[in-house]
């Protein structure tokens, strides 16, 4: 379960954006933390409990990216429902932030209050580490704090602690009465537009570049490119293609059932010539013949069927040929793209990429980028 929660997660993060060496650090440390747990025989039940995140964090290199690891890890499973309470012990704070989680808590999400609750034990452990006192904090007082705290944090994210923040310094000035001066509207934060950072896709010449660079000769290189055309020809996540069988795929109607999607919603989509040709290759030519109707096996035995982390590092590796900053899921966004060009609904995209929120797939519609360059730019594509 722990090794499947922290591949999800690895791939959550892959979607979000996350840059590649964060996502590296956490990969690196989270494959640790699985380590440790194999070893030390600990039960699902156990694992995020204090004495072993403690336990961890002390014997890892680096304590600070072993607690944010675990941590996200944590964070993201609980957000997916995959666990049912918090089950790192809560650190008791001083009365005053006690009181604001309780007040904070009657309008919002548990979950919601369980971040603020983290913000808040860094910037206690932080005043005291400064030897600062609450009513004595100064804006520059936070901004050290902030700057430090939330270093290595995507914008989003600094922008959602620096929220959280903001509210318990309304708090303390205007229910308690603790500060002389209300701080929270001169905690400024980087401004995010909407769309800003749209999701990346592969330009007709680096998808040209990219499919007459391959040359697939040897066993890797043949399932590789059957990966490639999967995630091109039918926008499919990691997790999609590490889950299609052979009972799925229909070489003489030419379709391809999904039964496994995050909207929980069966499709049956048209297979184009070029990937039927590509998947029968790597079946007669590379996959070895085994039991297991899971397509994308391993190639030495057991011959166990590949997890979608791995899935996602095979089709990075071709794509960061042709484009250095693009990840597993740019083709997604490229076969997205392209529905958008060939006049295709909102509503058919949703359902084609299996979104489970119409709000996933409107960010589709700020990045068309055909037309932008025709009307802009005067360009004949």
């Amino acid at each position: 379960m722990l090794k499947q929660a922290i591949e999800d997660y690895l791939l959550w993060m892959m979607d979000k954006d996350y840059s590649h060496e964060i996502w590296q650090r956490r990969e690196y440390t989270l494959e640790c933390f699985s380590a440790y747990v194999k070893e030390h025989q600990i039960a699902w039940e156990n694992i995020f409990s204090s004495d072993t995140l403690d336990a961890f964090i002390k014997q890892h290199t680096s304590s600070r990216s072993a607690r944010q690891s675990t941590e996200g890890l944590w964070r993201y499973l609980l957000a997916e429902g995959r666990i049912d309470q918090p089950l790192i012990k809560k650190k008791p704070l001083p009365e005053v932030y006690e009181a604001y989680l309780l007040y904070y808590g009657a309008r919002v999400l548990p979950a919601q209050v369980q971040g603020a609750r983290k913000i808040l034990s860094a910037l206690h452990d932080y005043l005291l580490k400064q030897n600062i006192s609450l009513s004595h904090i100064t804006i520059g007082d936070l901004d050290n704090f902030l700057a430090f705290h939330t270093a290595s944090f995507i914008p989003e994210v600094r922008n959602n602690k620096r929220y959280c923040l903001a509210g318990f310094l309304r708090y303390i000035y205007f229910e308690r009465r603790i500060l002389s001066r209300n701080l929270a509207s001169l905690l400024q934060g980087q401004r995010i537009f909407s769309c800003a950072k749209p999701p990346k896709f592969l330009r007709a010449h680096e998808l040209k570049e990219l499919f007459e660079r391959i040359e697939p000769r040897t066993s890797w290189e043949m399932r590789a490119y059957a990966m490639l055309y999967c995630a091109f020809s039918l926008g499919l996540r990691p997790k999609e293609i590490s889950v299609l069988t052979l009972d799925d795929i229909s070489f003489s109607q030419a379709e391809v059932r999904l039964t496994e999607r995050k909207n929980a919603v069966p499709i049956i989509l048209p297979l184009p010539e070029y990937t039927i040709k590509a998947i029968a290759a790597y079946i007669v030519g590379t996959r070895y013949k085994t039991t297991i109707r899971t397509l994308f096996i391993g190639l030495i035995a057991p011959y166990e069927p590949l997890c979608s982390s791995i899935i996602a590092r095979n089709i990075s590796t071709y794509i960061r040929m042709v484009n250095p900053s693009a990840s597993a899921y740019s083709l997604r966004h490229t076969y997205a793209q392209n529905l958008l060009e060939q006049g295709a609904s909102i509503f058919e995209i949703k359902e084609m990429l299996g979104h489970e929120r119409i709000q996933s797939t409107e960010k589709y519609l700020h990045i068309h980028t055909r037309l932008m360059r025709e009307v802009l730019l005067d360009e004949t594509l």
